[in-house]
């Protein structure tokens, strides 16, 4: 028996009129441990951002934590001047003290100036896609996102992003200002944020799983399914679960993140997956409706 195959779309308009590839790349396992310090040799973090762009990206995703600073840092050294079709990401609004402590600030005017310490750090005048990285609870969501559109009328952000709230508070936050996209966990394993998914649908905006390969955690019986989808396709387990993703949603944008040329390569690999409806069926059983 023969089943059809699917080819998801390859491109996303964020914002509705921006273009980006669906498959970017996300810098956090530049830094250390607990996203702390540097990893490793600053040259190679600067090769694998290069190589990421030579090879199609046009979305990468950092935050202004991560290091704290140094991976934007390292995304202005590797690809300042920035490409036309790059479309640079970053995160603002958690503050870290060491490789375990993180605090939510959403004050707008430290808001203010943390966007302000990334455009210096990404070493541009204008953030294509600035994302509150939570919601701080002590501070009106009308506060918060009320300094990001100021931002954006002063023409530092060029689009709102929110990272991981659920679907009552993106809708709250839709009739406040204009959001692009969103940034939850989701990945084959962890479905939990279905309803967010599907507001972005609705609305059009994008929805950057974090996590997109699980963080280690496809072992067990959904290693087993996906290493026999693999070995069909000749691919990777982890390039089958980022063919899902693409798959699942066209909304769906993941950036997964490497410290490795190789992985780097495997993981964008993904885009030329094709899964069949019998692939996609098994993998979709993997969790329990």
């Amino acid at each position: 028996m023969t089943s059809s195959s699917s080819s998801p779309g390859e491109t996303f308009l964020l914002g509705g009129e921006l273009p980006m590839r669906r498959l970017g790349y996300g810098t956090a396992q530049l830094t250390g441990p607990g996203y702390w310090g540097p990893r490793g040799d600053r040259g190679a973090a600067v090769a694998v951002l290069r190589a990421a762009v030579e090879q199609g990206v046009t979305l990468i995703d950092t935050a202004d934590n991560y290091g704290p600073g140094l991976a934007e840092e390292l995304v202005a050294e590797a690809l300042h001047p920035y490409r036309d079709d790059l479309v640079i990401a970053t995160k603002g609004g958690v503050v870290r003290t060491s490789d375990s402590a993180w605090h939510i600030e959403g004050r707008p005017e430290r808001l203010r100036a943390m966007c302000e310490a990334s455009l210096g750090r990404l070493r541009t005048d204008r953030i294509d896609l600035y994302q509150l990285h939570r919601l701080d609870p002590r501070v009106p969501m009308a506060e918060q996102l009320g300094a990001l559109d100021e931002l954006r009328h002063e023409g530092k952000i060029r689009y709102i992003g929110l990272d991981t709230l659920t679907a009552e508070q993106l809708e709250q936050a839709l009739s406040l200002t204009g959001i692009a996209s969103v940034q939850n966990r989701f990945n084959l394993l962890d479905r939990s944020s279905e309803a967010v998914l599907k507001a972005c649908e609705a609305h059009g905006l994008a929805f950057l799983p974090w996590f997109p390969l699980g963080n280690g955690a496809l072992t067990g019986d959904a290693a087993a399914a996906l290493s026999g989808i693999a070995d069909r396709h000749g691919a990777t387990r982890g390039q089958i679960a980022l063919a899902w993703l693409l798959h699942r949603s066209p909304v769906l944008c993941p950036t997964p993140g490497t410290g490795s040329t190789a992985h780097l390569a495997e993981n964008l690999g993904a885009r030329e997956i094709r899964l069949s409806d019998e692939d996609l069926g098994a993998l979709e059983a993997l969790v329990p409706v």
